[in-house]
């Protein structure tokens, strides 16, 4: 069975960093990817990065790119999401994702399994 499960969400002030983490389990750990998404109140779900497993290609949105990073540990089957300079525009549920044809894609409709997300709030 497929488990995706997110942690790390925080509360962080303005021009903070934080790094939230996804383990994955239950599916063959050979090539995959792993995207990132957000969904703040009131606001359709967003793509924010995916990285695709054990090449490591990624690709970010344009609102997070330069600010956020995606990376892997296969070893452990575990992305993380490195998060810095924090605007409270970045406040959001942020959900992790797999897709096991190793598509890199911020598209959620090319995801089958989520994890259920990790609160991440931007404020002073």
């Amino acid at each position: 069975q497929v488990q995706l499960v997110e942690s790390g969400g925080d509360l962080v002030q303005p021009g903070g960093s934080l790094t939230i983490s996804c383990a994955a389990s239950g599916f063959p750990h050979g090539y995959y990817s792993i995207g990132w998404f957000r969904q703040a109140p009131g606001k359709e779900r967003e793509g924010v990065a995916c990285i695709s497993v054990p090449d490591d290609m990624t690709d970010y949105a344009d609102s997070v790119k330069g600010r956020f990073t995606i990376s892997s540990d296969n070893a452990v089957a575990t992305v993380y999401l490195k998060l810095h300079s924090l605007k409270p525009e970045d406040t959001a549920v942020y959900y992790c994702s797999l897709n096991l044809l190793q598509d890199l894609t911020v598209n959620s409709k090319e995801y089958d399994y989520w994890g259920q997300g990790t609160q991440v709030t931007v404020s002073s």
